[in-house]
């Protein structure tokens, strides 16, 4: 598996995760993960740290959050138990910015907007999650980019997507409950609309292209973006664009 690294120094490594790539090993996880990669890469198997001090640094192979099995874009991966901390610090006091390029069904209401619902593992579903009134609490603030159309007469909007949260499958759950659930999104937009997603884009349509944070010893903020993948390129290729927002 050829891993793009976007940014490395003596602490921390930033990658650009693939779509349909898991992040974390589980029982129900077949081929390789980011994990296993970031083991080799570090060669965490390996290492003299001590079990009471590095234990969780071990079993994340230094993977400070996590993205969708089909989400693309960057990822954080500390080096050494001491970073993991650190950076899992600014992830719990919400000090990182993230951003997220999604393309979404139909026109949003409004040129940007926030989407304030809380967000639950549903009862009767251990894959989804929802909007839920005994959830945790979830901000998702969101920027039109441009508008786009299909010959189907279907409009389509690319956003950029700033969650404040990081709740499992937020941006997902907040798009759909206002009606515009994310193309190619085979949980959240409907077997109908996913199977008609699949004609012009083959995964879900959501890339995470920018992270902001500070790093925990140099003191500075670090800004990496990633290019949106050939794939989704393609894919808006595909559409006609109506108008970009300003």
């Amino acid at each position: 598996m050829e891993i793009k690294i976007v940014f490395e120094d003596g602490y921390l490594l930033v990658v650009e995760k693939p779509s349909g790539v898991v992040v974390n090993r589980a029982e129900s996880v077949k081929g390789e993960t980011i994990q296993d990669w970031a083991e080799r890469k570090l060669s965490i198997l390996n290492s003299q740290f001590p079990v009471n001090e590095a234990n969780d640094f071990i079993s994340r192979a230094g993977i400070v959050h996590r993205l969708d099995k089909e989400t693309s874009g960057l990822l954080i991966i500390a080096k050494d138990p001491e970073t993991f901390k650190l950076m899992q610090t600014q992830f719990k006091e919400r000090e990182i910015e993230k951003r997220y390029f999604t393309l979404v069904h139909g026109q949003m209401p409004s040129i940007s907007g926030e989407i304030k619902a809380s967000v639950g593992r549903l009862p009767w579903s251990r894959e989804k999650f929802g909007v839920l009134p005994g959830g945790k609490e979830a901000i998702t603030l969101y920027k039109c980019e441009s508008l786009y159309g299909s010959l189907g007469q279907e409009k389509y909007t690319l956003l950029t997507a700033f969650p404040h949260t990081g709740r499992t499958h937020q941006i997902r759950i907040h798009l759909k409950y206002i009606g515009h659930s994310i193309v190619g999104d085979n949980l959240y937009a409907g077997r109908k609309v996913y199977r008609r997603d699949q004609k012009f884009c083959g995964r879900l349509f959501l890339h995470a292209k920018y992270i902001k944070f500070m790093h925990p010893y140099r003191k500075e903020a670090l800004v990496l973006e990633s290019e949106l993948p050939q794939d989704l390129q393609d894919t808006l290729s595909s559409l006609e664009k109506i108008k970009d927002y300003d």
